[in-house]
């Protein structure tokens, strides 16, 4: 097995203390995202999701599209595959590495449907191409060639054509309902400073923190 021990590097950028962090964990997670845009991370609201498929852990990249203190939202197919893992099970958790900070976060839940309203209003934002991608694909299934996917994008290029589009049935949001996250940043010698939130049975949060 080739070696990749070259690829060693220390953390020394920033420390987390408990004592600084905010007492929720979604403000917590505004400062850092704050932060990681001010440094001009690129896609820093990139995000994988992991779901739990029937053969075992599914994992792909996600982008995040809204958080608030109800949780954390992203759009798909409800028919892909990861639509259906979340019908069959709810839970998933996320994940967001900003290497340019030696920074991560760790964030499990349950996952459930926003509202068709909320879908339709954030499709209609979309950019229109994007808007015929989600007519065109049928998420996850398999397809014979690139030259078949390119032609069912052009035949909703002419069914839509001149006309508003609207979201697929099959297509909308899902917000992941927060109940523990935890925030990783990087230090020298591997001991790293991990401070994790777990919600209690009232609701308000405990914050502890882990051993790297």
């Amino acid at each position: 097995m080739p070696s990749i021990a070259d690829l060693r590097r220390e953390y020394e950028l920033a420390g987390l203390d408990e004592r600084d962090v905010a007492p929720d964990p979604i403000d917590q997670f505004a400062r850092w995202f704050d932060e990681t845009r001010a440094a001009g991370v690129p896609e820093p609201n990139a995000m994988i999701l992991s779901t739990i498929a029937a053969e075992g852990p599914s994992a792909r990249t996600v982008l995040l599209k809204g958080f608030d203190h109800h949780g954390f939202q992203f759009f798909t197919g409800y028919e892909s595959a990861k639509g259906r893992e979340l019908a069959a099970d709810p839970r998933a958790s996320l994940l967001f590495l900003w290497h340019e900070l030696e920074r991560q976060i760790r964030i499990r839940g349950r996952v459930e449907k926003v509202s068709r309203q909320a879908s339709e209003e954030y499709f209609a934002k979309r950019p229109r191409g994007s808007q015929l991608g989600a007519w065109a694909s049928d998420q996850s299934r398999p397809i014979g060639s690139r030259s078949e996917l390119e032609k069912r994008l052009s035949d909703m290029e002419k069914r839509w054509e001149g006309k508003e589009i609207p979201a697929p049935p099959t297509w909308g949001g899902y917000l992941l309902k927060h109940e523990s996250m935890e925030f990783w940043q990087g230090r020298p010698n591997r001991l790293h400073d991990r401070i994790v939130y777990l919600r209690g049975p009232s609701g308000s949060w405990a914050l502890s923190r882990l051993m790297p």
